[in-house]
């Protein structure tokens, strides 16, 4: 089973790198495997979600996602790298301008694909996250728990090998919830993808084998 992620004595930091939050990091995610981060409050959780897609780069040592260098990796070949990744925002980062259904296909839109593949992918994902009858409204008319079920379909709309999120259910409704993590362990049990997730709690009930990864002390460990 091949890596996914691989990091190696990596080190993330702010402040052109005075403020150490992750430091000689080592751990490694394979394919089709589920992960939970957990860490306290400030720990760096979102810190090391954010630099498995881009957006923070190493300070020190490597990190390799889906078999590129982001240590050095070009513009186009991270936009590339992240149109195969779904990211779920814990503020969920949808366009209020646009009905569910578009939001839902975004990352459709901007691969070019057609309207038809549009329209049938949006129908499905939205009735796998129960909105089917909320196609036409518009983000700001949903509920916050919506609001992430709309986030979660769009994550997913072009099978990605890699679903990063980011407290996912954090202020989320118990139901709304129960969705969100049922879609998660389909995505990573039914379609292979490789799921991590930023976490304070792991849901009592979750059947999909998993590992536990814990920031403490700017470190990073296994929890068994």
């Amino acid at each position: 089973m091949s890596n996914v992620i691989s990091a190696s004595n990596l080190t993330l930091a702010y402040d052109n790198g005075k403020k150490e939050v992750i430091k000689n990091a080592n751990f490694q995610v394979k394919k089709g495997e589920f992960v939970f981060i957990t860490g306290p409050s400030g720990s760096g959780k979102s810190t090391l979600l954010k630099s498995l897609y881009g957006a923070i780069k190493p300070t020190d040592g490597s990190l390799i996602v889906g078999g590129l260098d982001l240590n050095h990796i070009s513009k186009r070949k991270l936009q590339e790298l992240r149109s195969h990744m779904g990211i779920i925002f814990q503020d969920y980062k949808l366009i209020n301008e646009w009905t569910v259904a578009k939001n839902v296909v975004l990352p459709l839109i901007i691969a070019g694909y057609s309207t038809d593949i549009q329209q049938t992918q949006a129908q499905k994902l939205l009735r796998h996250v129960k909105l089917t009858e909320q196609a036409n409204r518009y983000p700001l008319e949903l509920s916050g728990g919506e609001q992430q079920r709309v986030g979660v379909a769009r994550a997913l709309s072009k099978n990605p090998f890699l679903i990063l999120a980011d407290e996912p259910t954090g202020n989320l409704d118990e139901y709304s919830s129960s969705v969100i993590w049922d879609l998660m362990e389909n995505a990573c049990v039914q379609l292979g993808a490789t799921v991590v997730v930023v976490t304070h709690r792991i849901p009592h009930i979750f059947n999909t084998p998993h590992r536990r990864l814990i920031i403490e002390n700017r470190g990073i460990y296994e929890v068994h």
